[in-house]
């Protein structure tokens, strides 16, 4: 619990300050204290009235609430109290309180819990304020709240202490234009949550609950966390995505599905990525890849609507506008966003045969371009790395990237005209990826073949292919409706609608290396 011996030493000092509370007759963790009034509804029913009003009608309030300040006057003082995000003055007299509960006051310090009674007044300089009657100890702050609880050098802190980074509404964006409180970063996270929650159900859509522990990981390219069941003595992933079981469901008839659910990919920790991490997947029978596009474009513009009011937001310096979108094939993409010191544009025709697609690897590489490349590795696998280098930071505004190559995408419908190419998409928003969705591949025998071409894969060293589901094979088999599905990242979206420059800043509790680790390097 101690950090240091200064801490240590404030904790025996404390300790001391609370045995002489209890000599005071003072419960020293009590369990209840009753309130007539939250600090929020105060400031919500009499912000506006006057001095005069307040003296004309007296209001009696009890309230709870952190000291956050507090400084004594001879006889008198004043603290304030913060309550879900909120501060309200009170002001103790000596004379109004009687000695000992005035002495009580002296033995407080900033952190402590307490209640009091009294009535709502408005001192000389107009601040509304408690007029203390009484005061009852509810909790001491056994260490000391930290003067500055900002900034880059306790970016790290804020982390692992949210608790500490909560009550101190440290901000995420120190100075600039759109200050945003950590607190309020959660509540909007939540709003998030209703907002989608209500979209659904209002068109019909049912939310479910999958596994979160599988036999087999299945529904996304990624490496899993493993575990072990002792009593059955099997080994366990924790789910990389809900996917194969919520089109279990559809092929059951549960036509229009819907999961707000945590998923886990043992993978690298980065301003975009957690090992744990929220996603919103939904499944919706008799529908494709297009009707998704519209339908996302309508879920966004619906979130921020409901989240901020606006379809306004600014992210990392931009100002972005989720009202408008754009659309492009991945090859128009690349085609657009082709940088001018690799030279010429490519044309459609330099995505059909391998040693085109290679030649566009070596120009981005005399470019001196850094990107992924295995000699041999499938062409769509190569089109797609190409995509995400010349490509990606570019997509600030609203943007679906639609027809993916069959080679990255498993779980995906072909295009009729063009069979290496799959009824895919995903949208980006602020240069990264916040959502995936295509028509859903329901030929049985077409889905074993990919799952069979996936194992060789994984035999030739991707441990993020595809394993064989034999029984979502099977479900198939029993018939799935033409099918449109798609995931969307919560955290990702929770960031673009609050500023977050990082996705630590949009989970409560981010996974952080030990601390003794991270202060070693």
């Amino acid at each position: 619990m101690f950090e240091s011996d200064f801490e240590r030493n404030l904790f025996a000092l404390r300790r001391e300050k609370l045995n002489q509370i209890a000599a005071l007759g003072q419960q020293t963790y009590p369990n209840q204290y009753i309130t007539t009034h939250t600090i929020p509804e105060i400031w919500a029913k009499y912000r506006a009235a006057t001095a005069e009003e307040l003296e004309a009608n007296r209001v009696d309030v009890s309230v709870a609430g952190r000291i956050m300040t507090i400084r004594g006057q001879g006889k008198a003082g004043f603290a304030h109290l913060q309550q879900n995000g909120e501060r309200l003055q009170i002001y103790v007299r000596k004379d109004d309180v009687g000695e000992e509960t005035f002495l009580l006051y002296k033995l407080l310090d900033l952190g402590d819990h307490i209640g009091v009674t009294g009535y709502l007044f408005r001192t000389r300089t107009g601040e509304l304020t408690i007029h203390v009657k009484t005061i009852t100890f509810l909790a001491k702050a056994m260490l000391a709240m930290p003067e500055k609880y900002h900034g880059i050098s306790d970016i790290e802190l804020r982390y692992r202490q949210r608790y500490v980074d909560l009550f101190m509404n440290s901000t995420l964006n120190e100075g600039g234009p759109d200050e945003i409180h950590v607190r309020d970063v959660f509540i909007k996270r939540a709003k998030v949550l209703k907002a989608i929650r209500d979209f659904f159900d209002q068109r019909g859509y049912i939310e479910v609950e999958t596994p979160m522990m599988q036999p087999i990981a299945g529904g996304a390219a990624a490496r899993p966390f493993v575990t072990h069941h002792n009593a059955l003595d099997i080994d366990l992933f924790l789910r990389i995505a809900p996917e194969l079981y919520l089109k279990r469901l559809v092929v059951g008839g549960l036509d229009r599905v819907y999961e707000i659910n945590r998923n886990f990919r043992n993978e690298g920790i980065s301003t975009q990525h957690n090992p744990e991490f929220t996603m919103l997947e939904f499944y919706q029978a008799y529908a494709n890849y297009q009707d998704l596009m519209d339908l996302t474009e309508e879920i966004v513009r619906h979130v921020a609507q409901e989240v901020n009011g606006t379809s306004i937001t600014h992210f990392d310096g931009h100002e972005i506008d989720l009202a408008k979108w754009r659309r492009f094939s991945m090859r128009e993409a690349i085609i657009e966003f082709w940088p001018e010191e690799a030279g010429a544009k490519p044309t459609m025709d330099d995505f059909n045969s391998d040693a085109s697609t290679v030649a566009l690897v070596e120009r981005l590489r005399a470019a001196r371009i850094h990107m992924e490349y295995k000699r041999g590795e499938p062409r769509g696998k190569t089109i797609a790395t190409i995509f995400e280098t010349v490509a990606e930071d570019h997509l600030i505004q609203p943007t679906i990237i639609y027809d993916f190559p069959l080679a990255v995408s498993p779980l995906s419908k072909q295009k009729p005209d063009e069979p290496d190419w799959v009824e895919r998409f995903e949208f980006y928003i602020g240069g990264f990826e916040l959502g995936n969705a295509f028509s859903e591949l329901n030929d049985p025998e077409e889905q074993r073949k990919r799952f069979v071409q996936q194992l060789a894969q994984r035999e030739h060293g991707d441990d993020e292919a595809h394993q064989m589901d034999e029984d979502y094979v099977r479900a198939l088999a029993y018939g799935l409706p033409p099918t449109g599905g798609e995931g969307i990242g919560i955290d990702r979206l929770t960031m673009v609608l609050t500023g977050a420059r990082s996705i630590r800043d949009v989970i409560l509790f981010p996974l952080l290396r030990p601390q003794q680790n991270a202060e070693e390097e």
